[in-house]
């Protein structure tokens, strides 16, 4: 059987004999197996005919003459009948078998096909492409010029033994799976040029400059005539051109998911480092405009002479958080001169390539002590430098880098360079105008909100308002204490719906209007009757504002508040609530629970009421009023957030300050998605000894006896001084609520921080404040409390009214 040759060192073809006997009539009288191999047929179907049946066209073979009667020898050449049908040109032996009177008994034919021109064997060697073969019996392998260049893999067993030098595991794992299946296969692996070696750096491997990529296609080599595969033949084409285009394109498809993720400037600069470390370069630093960091708008077009830049981001193959190779720490800053790659590269506006060759290079970092230590130490040869511009602004610049191991960047790699960072630049600038809206939303929220609460005695509070701090913006959420009369309290918190500007220019408004009519003294639920309108028609007036203009006006305006009135005397805190979060409050026996309210509309709605919850609290209770963000936090669900609230207050018993801070840690994450206000209050009462109260008759005649009494009162509380004040306030509080009140009338004296005096009676009309004239008779006992006290007023309530004057206590 002919067999190609792939155990010597040698491409070239030898045979295995194929051996047939003949009888000296000419039939076939013995068929070797290598005779069916070569022409396909079995011994059944040729022994017993004669030979000439194989020939091709019948007949003998030629001149040469091709003797059975004679006893010598003979070769020659005769084209031969395949079982198939197709021609076998061979070279036949003849020799004759003697017996032992040395006539000849039979003839023994050798038969080997003629190998012809070597034009396959040729053709193998010179080819293009990587061709190779490998036999499945011996394991050797047949490689052409191509499969044996591009080294850098060691022999498998060394000699006749060794792959091509792209195989790597996989493709012998391949081969094995085509031989055991016999089916073909595709298989494509990455290798490097030989000067790369086994310890190759990440940046080395993806350079189309250093390595080659192969697709191989690899199918079985079967046996013609028993189709048992023998063999498995490889062909491998280089696609390094093809897969550093794709590898470019899959780069800058995952800058465009990866970068820019969050609206924070330093976060997206760390990003692009981050995205181009190990796949483009070794080393990455990101630097920025002090102004950018800012939120401010840098100058347009390109920075020119020496600049000064802000290290944000930096990144390297180094393993550990540290990076060693840079020169310049996060957060510090560095001046690049004009010369310099960076400086260039934001002069010109285009992408600078350098490495050792430029002198420029050389000068920048020989300039900069401890950037040449890390050159020296590191091996950096070569660098490109990418301004980062977005709308014809210069934000700053990227520097890619590339030591020891790697190869010199590419014309090709600048401009995958230039392509990331333009998108990193679009993505810095759309953070650094965020943090310019959210830090005048932020100043302006904070603005509007309390800076120091005012001093009373009702209630001890700490408070804590935290914005958002994800891209949401900053909310409209708010707080406020507001000091009543009657040394009560009111405590609000609301929230308006939306974030940024608008919500919180609308959250300031509301929180004018809630203090505005709690001067008024209504009850809460008049008041948040009050502030529903005024909701409706800030609606009204947006949409009248901004007709041509619709992205100014984000829909109707919603907001959620709840108010509360703390009295310290009665200790009855009397709630209204618009839609918003329930209180918790934390009773002194360390019981904790949600306060249940009868929750109204959200403000904005209209035509809807509101209802009022009273509640009595032991003195030392604790409210806990917050908005949604609080509590929606991580549960993600108003109640179960209630809860873990309601746990939280339930911990051991610190201050009011340490307390908040337990709250915020437990019910939030670290960067919460909403703004969050959050309000606590420990109630105070007042005792019977600051409290002195009288019910009077409707008699003129009582006014005396009431003036005395109250004389009497503030002797025992050692406040003769403001006696002839207040004598003179009581007669005219009780004289006009005789001559214009109903019964029952009361009159009751608070001590406190201040001296209030109070007389109520059962009718709702109140009194006002004008200038008497000349000749009037009447008009000018208000005028006279007005001037003697430091404030004075009215409140109405379910059963009438009550007015009120407040005096300074004498100092000590």
């Amino acid at each position: 059987m002919a067999t190609f040759d792939q155990g010597n060192g040698h491409s070239g073809w030898s045979s295995e004999v194929a051996t047939v006997t003949l009888g000296l009539d000419g039939v076939v009288t013995g068929w070797s197996e290598g005779a069916r191999r070569l022409l396909g047929h079995g011994a059944p179907e040729v022994v017993g005919r004669p030979a000439t049946d194989l020939l091709l066209g019948g007949g003998a073979p030629d001149a040469t003459g091709f003797s059975l009667t004679g006893s010598r020898e003979w070769r020659g050449t005769a084209a031969l009948r395949h079982r198939d049908g197709h021609r076998v040109t061979t070279t036949l032996h003849a020799q004759p078998s003697l017996d032992v009177d040395g006539r000849p008994r039979c003839f023994v034919v050798a038969l080997s096909p003629d190998p012809g021109p070597p034009l396959v064997q040729w053709a193998f060697d010179q080819s293009s492409i990587a061709l190779s073969t490998h036999a499945t019996a011996s394991g050797a392998w047949q490689r052409n010029a191509v499969a044996q260049g591009g080294g850098g893999r060691a022999a498998l067993t060394g000699g006749e033994r060794r792959a091509p030098a792209y195989a790597d595991e996989g493709l012998l794992r391949s081969v094995r799976r085509v031989a055991e299946e016999g089916v073909p296969l595709r298989y494509e692996c990455l290798a490097p040029e030989p000067t790369c070696g086994p310890g190759a750096t990440p940046a080395v491997l993806l350079s189309s400059a250093r390595h080659r990529a192969w697709v191989i296609e690899l199918w079985p080599v079967r046996d013609p005539g028993t189709g048992e595969v023998v063999g498995v033949g490889t062909a491998a084409f280089d696609s390094s051109d093809q897969h550093a285009a794709r590898r470019r394109l899959a780069l800058l498809q995952e800058a465009g998911t990866l970068i820019g993720t969050t609206l924070n400037v330093a976060r997206t600069a760390q990003e692009l480092a981050d995205l181009a470390v190990p796949r483009l370069a070794d080393f990455v630093s990101v630097d920025l405009l002090d102004s950018v960091l800012r939120g401010e708008e840098p100058v347009p077009g390109p920075v020119d002479a020496a600049v000064v830049l802000r290290r944000v981001a930096h990144q390297s193959t180094a393993e550990g958080e540290d990076v060693p190779e840079a020169a310049i720490d996060l957060g510090d800053m560095d001046t690049y001169p004009p010369f310099s790659p960076p400086a260039r590269c934001l002069a010109d506006g285009k992408p600078v390539l350098s490495g050792v060759a430029d002198p420029d290079f050389a000068a920048w970092i020989a300039g900069h002590e401890r950037r040449n230590a890390r050159a020296a130490e590191f091996g950096f040869h070569s660098v490109m430098a990418a301004p980062l511009r977005a709308r014809g602004i210069t934000l700053g610049v990227a520097v890619f880098t590339r030591g020891e191991g790697s190869p010199p960047f590419e014309p090709d790699d600048l401009i995958l360079a230039e392509e990331l960072a333009g998108r990193a630049a679009v993505g810095v600038d759309n953070a650094r105008r965020y943090t310019r809206e959210r830090t005048n939303a932020l100043t302006l929220q904070r603005s509007l909100l309390p800076r120091d609460l005012p001093k009373q005695a009702a209630v001890e509070v700490a408070y804590r308002y935290l914005p958002a701090g994800t891209g949401a913006g900053v909310g409209g959420d708010w707080f406020d204490v507001v000091p009543l009369s009657g040394t009560r309290v009111a405590l609000v918190v609301g929230d308006v719906v939306g974030h940024g500007i608008h919500a919180s220019a609308t959250m300031g408004r509301l929180r004018t209007a809630v203090r505005t009519l709690a001067d008024v003294d209504l009850p809460p639920d008049e008041l948040l009757t009050h502030l529903d309108d005024l909701v409706v028609h800030l609606a009204t007036d947006r949409e009248d504002l901004h007709p041509d203009e619709p992205y100014l006006v984000s829909g109707e305006i919603g907001a959620t508040c709840l108010y509360a009135v703390y009295d310290p005397v009665s200790r009855v805190c009397t709630f209204a609530s618009a839609g918003h979060v329930p209180p918790v409050v934390l009773l002194p026996d360390g019981t904790a629970r949600v306060v249940e309210l009868t929750p109204g509309p959200l403000l904005g709605v209209g035509g809807l009421p509101f209802e009022c919850t009273e509640v009595e609290l032991p003195e030392g209770s604790l409210l806990a009023f917050c908005t949604d963000g609080l509590v929606e936090a991580r549960e993600r669900d108003v109640g179960l957030g209630l809860d873990r609230l309601c746990e939280v207050l339930s911990g051991p018993v610190t201050s009011l300050e340490a307390t908040c801070d337990t709250i915020l840690r437990a019910l939030l994450p670290a960067s919460p998605y909403d703004d969050v206000a959050l309000l606590l209050a420990r109630t105070r009462a007042l005792h019977a000894d600051q409290v002195a109260a009288w019910s009077l008759p409707s008699d003129p005649a009582v006014v005396a006896d009431a003036r005395a009494q109250v004389t009497r009162q503030l002797t025992a509380w050692g406040l003769e001084e403001v006696a002839f004040v207040t004598e003179l306030v009581v007669s005219e509080l009780v004289t006009n609520a005789i001559r214009y009140g109903a019964v029952p009338i009361g009159l009751r004296l608070i001590r406190d921080r201040t001296l209030i005096c109070e007389v109520s009676d059962a009718s709702n009309t109140a009194p006002h404040l004008r200038r008497a004239r000349t000749y009037d008779e009447g008009g000018r006992g208000l005028h006279m409390v007005a001037q003697l006290t430091q404030g004075w007023g009215t409140r109405q309530s379910p059963t009438g009214k009550t007015i009120w004057a407040e005096q300074s206590l004498p100092e000590g």
